[in-house]
């Protein structure tokens, strides 16, 4: 089971607008829950998410543990050229997740 889901168009004309989604699937515990005992559920969260198409930052996001749940995000792209669009979340545990998506700019 892969960690990223990314939708998004292969192709696209150059300079037409094209609609990005992006998920990480990732527990989001905010640290304020308790399990079934009582004991607090440890802090747990995605604390940033940034894609770049091209080697530039087209979007950014700060997350805090009021996020749902499998965080998801939809936002909006130029094509401008054929490149690589890279995703990268990272938890406030250090752990990365990443994806790439190639973008074919006719």
């Amino acid at each position: 089971m892969t960690d990223t889901v990314i939708r998004m168009p292969a192709q696209a004309k150059a300079g037409e607008v094209i609609t990005v989604r992006a998920m990480v699937r990732h527990p989001m515990e905010s640290g304020f829950r308790h399990d079934n005992v009582g004991k607090p559920i440890a802090r747990h969260i995605v604390e940033s998410f940034v894609c770049r198409y091209g080697g530039r930052e087209v979007f950014r996001a700060q997350l805090s543990s009021g996020v749902t749940t499998n965080p998801y995000f939809q936002f909006y792209l130029r094509a401008a050229e054929t490149g690589d669009v890279n995703f990268t979340w990272v938890d406030d545990r250090g752990r990365v997740f990443e994806a790439v998506s190639r973008l074919e700019v006719i």
